[in-house]
């Protein structure tokens, strides 16, 4: 799977696009595709935006040239629309009301719906990503104020949405009713701050004051914050991958310290899977904390018994077969001198198609390895997401079609256990577990997919070079 992207913003300081660099920075994990911020300045906007990492689109010159006290920021891996340089966000427009710019974590379920719709009534689209149907739904909404606005256009689209976004005056924040992506608000001085995780804010040294309501909306201008509950559901449905794999383990996410709750599914793994071993060692960096947690509650030792190379690039260009088999070394190798001869528990957070873990258990195997037991520290993958994740499709989805037996074989692995729903569930202390999404390990989605989270234009004739 991969991670979806990360939106951040800040309003009323002097240093607004510094900040969010810093920002985005954090947010990195979230989105490694492409970089974009836009700044505003007395009514004027400052946009930079380009493919890559945020140190990579992002030098002094460029941030110097994003002048005024408000900014709002994205990293993006494409979960709609094509890797494209027209694609990078935050997206913006001059409407009939003035300026706007947004940037969306999320997939809009509706948006091929309203696309159609948005088309036959002449509206021009510059890009393939969802987020550009609200911008055009909120166009073409005359003489409102801001907050009408939103409100008249979120009641139009569905899916999973939490938006940062301005226009000359305003900051505004939202998070779908059903709360799928998490958002939250911080202080930073005098100036507020929304990020997708506090990690964002404990970079900037800004507060964490509280999280973002489903179905909230906050509006920031120079004269506070005012908050509209636009939409209120019996139960939200929060994506509890988020927990599992895609938010930093140093964030607080949904009220939760995200490394605590790891460790509490790798101490439950350890309940429902007691193997003899002799070290527990995690797949980095995601599985570290799971794997702690199995290690306190088991009594075996926990080592770093692989190694992870953090400085390969987003892609690795392989020309040739010979070359292609190293792939797996560049980014994961073990460390043969810790695991030679040993029996081992390896915890990792997720196992989708299959082929990665093929590939380190043999290099494990390589390494001198006796025995290997794999555990996962999530249920069985069974069904893609459409709240905006990157999932293969149900064929590419191992669990689909293969049971835990025969993965084990595939894989290659002594045993394999997965951590049973109510495990996973129930290791969330403090949180109703009916208040997550769990459609990917059980196809019990919240809402009706219409358009199966996929959406995209006709052929694009533009290609930008």
């Amino acid at each position: 799977m991969k991670d979806e992207c990360g939106v951040f913003g800040v309003f009323g300081h002097l240093e607004a696009s510094e900040l969010c660099y810093l920002g985005l920075y954090a947010l990195q994990h979230r989105g490694q595709e492409s970089a974009g911020i836009i700044s505003s300045d007395n009514g004027e906007f400052y946009v930079v935006k380009d493919m890559g990492l945020v140190g990579e689109v992002f030098d002094s010159n460029r941030l110097e040239s994003l002048k005024g006290s408000a900014a709002i920021g994205h990293v993006r891996y494409s979960t709609t629309g094509s890797s494209h340089a027209h694609n990078i966000q935050p997206l913006y427009a001059k409407t009939g009301q003035g300026k706007l710019a947004i940037a969306h974590n999320g997939n809009l379920t509706n948006a091929g719906h309203l696309h159609t719709l948005l088309k036959k009534e002449g509206a021009l689209f510059q890009s393939t990503v969802d987020t550009e149907v609200l911008l055009h739904i909120m166009a073409k909404l005359k003489d409102m104020e801001l907050s009408e606005r939103l409100i008249q256009a979120l009641s139009k689209i569905e899916g999973a949405f939490s938006l940062v976004g301005m226009n000359e005056t305003c900051l505004f924040g939202v998070r779908d009713p059903h709360g799928f992506r998490p958002l939250v608000l911080g202080k930073k001085d005098d100036a507020w701050v929304l990020a997708s995780e506090t990690c964002a804010l404990d970079l900037i040294g800004a507060s964490y004051e509280r999280e973002i309501r489903p179905g909230e909306c906050v509006l920031i201008t120079e004269s506070g914050i005012q908050s509209i509950q636009y939409s209120t559901i019996s139960m939200p449905k929060q994506c509890v991958f988020e927990h599992v794999y895609f938010a930093r383990p140093d964030s607080i996410v949904y009220d939760q310290s995200v490394h605590k709750v790891r460790k509490a599914f790798g101490r439950a793994l350890a309940k429902e899977f007691p193997r003899k071993a002799d070290l527990v060692i995690a797949i980095p960096d995601s599985g570290n904390s799971a794997a702690l947690g199995y290690s306190e509650a088991s009594g075996i030792p926990f080592e770093f018994g692989i190694t992870r190379n953090h400085y390969i690039g987003r892609t690795f260009i392989q020309p040739t077969q010979s070359v292609r088999n190293f792939s797996v070394r560049i980014k994961l190798n073990p460390i043969s001198a810790i695991l030679k001869g040993k029996s081992i528990i390896v915890v990792d957070d997720s196992l989708v198609r299959g082929t990665t873990a093929k590939r380190r258990i043999v290099a494990l195997r390589r390494a001198g390895v006796k025995k290997i037991h794999v555990l996962i520290s999530s249920p069985p993958v069974i069904a893609p997401c459409h709240f905006g994740i990157d999932t293969p499709e149900d064929s590419q989805l191992i669990a689909n079609h293969k049971t835990v037996d025969e993965i084990c074989e595939y894989i290659g692995a002594d045993s394999l256990g997965f951590l049973s729903k109510s495990g996973m569930l129930s290791a969330i202390d403090g949180l109703d577990s009916r208040s997550f999404c769990t459609a990917c390990f059980d196809s019990n989605y919240p809402i009706e997919i219409k358009d199966k989270g996929k959406y995209s234009l006709e052929s694009d004739p533009i290609h930008f070079c």
